[in-house]
C-alpha cells in the first residue's frame, strides 16, 4: 500500500483547469471542475450567463424515467401515475406539487393546512460555510404561490429556452428551478454530482443537503435555502419527511457546534465549560490529533472512541486569522488558561492585505477568505473576470457580480489592481496560516509544491492557543512525536510559544515536507534533537522502545491523519476511515497506545 501523510495529498498544478480536491475543508465551496475548461462566461447585452459550451439537446424525459424520477424522492409509484396523468409529463413543477398535495392530505391531519411555521427556517447565527453566506437565501415573507419572484437567472433561462439555445446543463437547470429549487443550490448539486449526474441524483443531493443544514452540519445555511416557486410550506414539509425517511441515520452522531469555537477561542468564550476526560485517557502523555470538522457521518464518533471516549474540540480558525479552516481536534490538554500567540494576526482580508483596499469594488463584501486548498485559481479564470468587468464602465450587472464572487470565494481571489484579480502568493499563504515568511521557500522546492505543502498544514495560531496550556508545565522543554508531521506546524507553533523543543521525533512520507521542517529547524538554531522517519507504519513497539529509552519518554503525541477520503468533495473515495489514505489513522492510535504502554511500564 503506498502511504502519504496528510501533508502529502494529491493535488494539481497551479493553473490547472481540473482540480482532484483530495484535500482538507471538505465542503467549503469545493466543486469538482469549477473552472473546467468547458466552462465559460458569455455575455448577451448587458447580462451573463454560465454555460458549458456543450450542443443543446432536444432529447425529453421518457414516461419511464419520469415516474423513476418521482419514486425515488420516496413519492408511491401509483400515486405518481396518477399526477403524470393528471398534469401530463412535460409540467414536472405540477406534478410535484400535485404529489405534495396528495401526500399531504393522506398523512396529516386537516387542521395541520393551517400551519404557518416552517421547520426548515430557522434562523442560524452562523452559516458552517461562512464564505457563502451572502448569497441569496429563501425569504419567510415569500408567499406560498409567489411564481412572480423569478430570479433573472431564471427568466433569462426561460427566454432561452423559446429560442432552443439552451445547453444541456442550462436545459437540466431550468428544469431544477421550474421544479422550486433555487439555481443556486442546482448549480452546486450539479458539480458537485458531475455532469452526467440524473435529475434523480440531483433532487436526492439537494433534498440531503437541505436536511443537513436542517440538522446544523455539512452544507451551507443561505445558498441552499429552497425558493420552491408554486409550492406551499406544508407541502414542503411533507417533501422534507420524505427525504429525511430515506436519509435518517440508525444512530446519533457526534454533532458540529455553531459557532464553531469549542472550549473558547481568544475572542470569545462559552458560558460553561463542562469538561471531564476519562481516566483511560488521562496522560501521560497528553496527545493532540487533528483531521477535518466535516467528515461522513460516523468517522468522529469512531476517532473519538478509539482516543479513549474523548470528545472532540471543532474549531474554525476564521476566530484566529483571515480565512476559514474547520477542523476537529481530540486531545486530552486542559482547557483552561490558554493564551494567544502575539502579536495577532490579522483577521479580516484588508487587514492582511492592507493595499486590495485601493481596487476592492464594494459589492465584493467578503472579510474573510475560504479555506486555503492545495492549488489555486489559473490565469484563465483571471484573465475570464477581468474581460468581463472590463465590458462596464461602472458596477457590472448583478449576474456578473454573481459569477466574480463565486469565483474569488471559491479560489480565494484577490483584488490587485483595476478589473484584476489573482491568487494568493505563498508567502502570502505561509502568513494566513502563521509560519515564518519563506517557511516553504527554496532548496528546490517548486511553487506547486509550496502550494500543496501549505494547503495540507496546521493553522499555527489555532494550535498554539490549544498548546499553550503547556508552557508553564514544562519550562525546561519538550519531548514531542509528530506524526504526520507535514511542515512542522506543531513544532512552529510550540518554537513560536517559547515552549524548548528538547527531543523531537518527526515521522513524515513527503521528503519535500521533511526538508522544510530540517531547513526551519537549523534557521531557528534549534539545540535539540530531530529525529526523522519517513512512515508511520514502520514504526513498530521495537523502534518505540529503543527511541523512548533513548529520550527518556514522549510529553507530547501530536498528528493528524490524511484526510483524503474524509474530505467532502472527493466524491470518487470518500470512504471514511477505512479509505487507502485515510485509515492511517488507526496508526496513529496505535502509535499513540503503545507509547502510553511502554512508558507505563517504565513507571
Amino acid at each position: 500500500m503506498v502511504v502519504r501523510s496528510s501533508q502529502d495529498k494529491s493535488a494539481s498544478g497551479a493553473d490547472s483547469d481540473s482540480i482532484d480536491w483530495n484535500t482538507d475543508d471538505e465542503l467549503e465551496i469545493q466543486e469538482d471542475t469549477a473552472v473546467s475548461s468547458s466552462s465559460t462566461l458569455t455575455t448577451r447585452g448587458m447580462e451573463a450567463i454560465v454555460s458549458n459550451g456543450e450542443a443543446s439537446s432536444s432529447a425529453g424525459v421518457s414516461h419511464s424515467k419520469l415516474v423513476k424520477h418521482f419514486v425515488g424522492m420516496g413519492f408511491p409509484e401509483k400515486l405518481v401515475s396518477k399526477a403524470i396523468a393528471e398534469n401530463g409529463e412535460g409540467d414536472t413543477d405540477s406534478i410535484l406539487n400535485t404529489l405534495l398535495t396528495y401526500s399531504t392530505l393522506e398523512d396529516s391531519p386537516p387542521q395541520q393546512l393551517c400551519v404557518n411555521s416552517d421547520p426548515i427556517s430557522s434562523d442560524y447565527d452562523e452559516n458552517l460555510l461562512d464564505d457563502l453566506s451572502d448569497m441569496d437565501g429563501w425569504s419567510e415573507n415569500e408567499t406560498e404561490d409567489n411564481t412572480s419572484s423569478l430570479s433573472e437567472e431564471h427568466k433569462m433561462l426561460l427566454s432561452l429556452e423559446s429560442t432552443g439555445s439552451l445547453s444541456e446543463k442550462e436545459k437540466m437547470l431550468l428544469s431544477l428551478a421550474n421544479m422550486g429549487y433555487t439555481l443556486e443550490e442546482s448549480s452546486i448539486a450539479m458539480k458537485r454530482c458531475g455532469p452526467e449526474a440524473s435529475i434523480v441524483e440531483l433532487t436526492d443531493f439537494i433534498c440531503a443537503a437541505q436536511l443537513s443544514r436542517e440538522e446544523d452540519i455539512y452544507l451551507p445555511d443561505d445558498d441552499l435555502k429552497p425558493r420552491c416557486n408554486g409550492i406551499s410550506k406544508i407541502k414542503k414539509r411533507k417533501f422534507f419527511e420524505i427525504c429525511k425517511k430515506k436519509n435518517d441515520p440508525d444512530t446519533e452522531t457526534i454533532r458540529l457546534p455553531n459557532p464553531m469555537i469549542g472550549f473558547g477561542v481568544p475572542s470569545l468564550q462559552p458560558e460553561n465549560i463542562n469538561r471531564s476526560l476519562p481516566e483511560s485517557a488521562i496522560g501521560p502523555p497528553f496527545f493532540y490529533y487533528e483531521n477535518v470538522a466535516l467528515a461522513p457521518k460516523g468517522v468522529w464518533d469512531t476517532i473519538s472512541r478509539f482516543l479513549y471516549d474523548v470528545e472532540p474540540e471543532f474549531v474554525d480558525s476564521k476566530y484566529f486569522c483571515a480565512t476559514a479552516r474547520k477542523r476537529g481536534y481530540v486531545h486530552n490538554l486542559p482547557v483552561q488558561n490558554r493564551f494567544p500567540l502575539v502579536p495577532l494576526p490579522p483577521l479580516t482580508i484588508q487587514q492582511a492585505f492592507p493595499l486590495s483596499r485601493k481596487w476592492w469594488p464594494s459589492w465584493d463584501s467578503r472579510e474573510k477568505l475560504n479555506c486555503i486548498q492545495t492549488a489555486i485559481g489559473s490565469a484563465k479564470l483571471t484573465e475570464r473576470i477581468r474581460n468581463a468587468l472590463e465590458q462596464y464602465d461602472g458596477d457590472p450587472s448583478p449576474s456578473v457580480q454573481k459569477f466574480i464572487l463565486d469565483e474569488c470565494r471559491k479560489w480565494n481571489l484577490v483584488w490587485v489592481g483595476r478589473n484584476k484579480v489573482a491568487p494568493l502568493e505563498p508567502d502570502e499563504v505561509e502568513m494566513l496560516l502563521g509560519f515564518p515568511k519563506n517557511h516553504t521557500r527554496g532548496g528546490g522546492i517548486s511553487r506547486t509544491d509550496r502550494y500543496k505543502s501549505l494547503g495540507n498544514s496546521f493553522q499555527v495560531d489555532t494550535v498554539a492557543y490549544h498548546l499553550s496550556v503547556l508552557k508553564d508545565m514544562f519550562p525546561s522543554g519538550i519531548n514531542m512525536l509528530s506524526l504526520f508531521s507535514g511542515i512542522g506546524g506543531a513544532e512552529v507553533a510550540l518554537h513560536r510559544l517559547g515552549i524548548k523543543l528538547k527531543n523531537v521525533v518527526s515521522v513524515e512520507k513527503s521528503k519535500v515536507n521533511r526538508d522544510i521542517v530540517r531547513s526551519w529547524w537549523e534557521q531557528t538554531n534549534q539545540t535539540g534533537n530531530l529525529i526523522d522517519f519517513d512512515d508511520v507504519q514502520d514504526l513498530n513497539g521495537d523502534r518505540l522502545e529503543e527511541v523512548i529509552s533513548y529520550i527518556g519518554g514522549f510529553d507530547l503525541v501530536v498528528g493528524g491523519s490524511p484526510c483524503n477520503n474524509l474530505a467532502g468533495s472527493n466524491r470518487v473515495s470518500r470512504d471514511g476511515l477505512e479509505g487507502k489514505e485515510s485509515s492511517l489513522f488507526y496508526d496513529y492510535f496505535r502509535i499513540l497506545d503503545l507509547v502510553k504502554s511502554i512508558m507505563g511500564r517504565q513507571v
